[in-house]
């Protein structure tokens, strides 16, 4: 089995690197960079998101499996006291693959027939240079409202724990094939309104925003943020490609979130 491993590069995870590149190569995997069959993630969700964003060309081909250095992460769930453990689980190839569904971005411009596609596995979103954002949502190709505020978070179900839940979004299971779309400090007086709460939209539905005034937006996927000159549209859709991990043991996802949100020793 080949095999790759991403580091956050602070000491511990690179020593944590070390010993699992010695153990693996130990039991007779290879170190490919390139064409890597899994690949260790050690940090925290930051790390993992790195990682997605290095092998998307090559999704269906690779599974992710995250060892945390820090806090426990929702796709980081494997401590550093467990790598020996890990690793003999990987080469006696005891795991399943299991699959979550993405976001994809397509960014359309006024100026030309080109367009950019780009992959979130959290979220993206969309903000003005200028204070306000001004967008019209179509969804299904159909006028929904005309949003103002500081900007709109569309967030993957795996990522609905992430910026989206800042926001007040839903938490949604990741198994679910749908897509969030939530607001960030919208207008709503006596002139101007907007729904308000956030929209799960199922997977055969599409979110298209189109720019009133302003042609020119901040657009964020996942940690890559960019600025996107003379914007046409900018059409959201849960994607044909997904990402797969490599599970050893049971987690619950609900587990995972009492555990990261809700502090047991707290409660009576």
């Amino acid at each position: 089995m080949r095999f790759a491993v991403q580091s956050r590069n602070d000491p511990q995870s690179n020593e944590l690197m070390e010993r699992a590149i010695n153990y693996l190569t130990d039991f007779g995997l290879v170190v490919d960079e390139e064409k890597p069959e899994i690949v260790l993630s050690i940090g925290g969700d930051g790390t993992l998101l790195h990682a997605f964003h290095r092998y998307t060309h090559m999704l269906s081909e690779v599974s992710f499996v995250g060892i945390h250095t820090g806090h426990l992460g929702f796709y980081a769930d494997w401590k550093p006291s467990e790598i020996e453990k890990l690793v003999i689980s990987i080469a006696k190839g005891e795991f399943k693959v299991i699959e979550y569904p993405l976001l994809e971005v397509t960014i359309n411009y006024q100026t030309s027939d080109d367009c950019y596609t780009y992959l979130a596995l959290n979220e993206s979103t969309v903000k003005s240079p200028e204070v306000t954002l001004v967008m019209d949502v179509e969804l299904n190709g159909r006028p929904f409202e005309r949003f103002r505020g500081d900007g709109l978070c569309i967030s993957t179900p795996s990522g609905s724990t992430a910026y989206n839940k800042a926001l007040g979004g839903a938490i949604l299971h990741p198994s679910l094939q749908a897509l969030q779309l939530t607001e960030m400090a919208s207008i709503n007086n006596r002139v101007f309104r907007t729904v308000g709460s956030s929209l799960v939209l199922p997977a055969h539905h599409k979110c298209i925003l189109k720019p009133v005034k302003a042609e020119d937006f901040m657009v964020t996927v996942d940690h890559v943020q960019l600025l996107h000159k003379n914007v046409k549209s900018i059409q959201y859709r849960v994607a044909n490609e997904k990402v797969r991990f490599a599970r050893f043991k049971a987690f619950p996802f609900w587990q995972r979130v009492h555990d990261s949100f809700i502090d047991s020793d707290l409660q009576e």
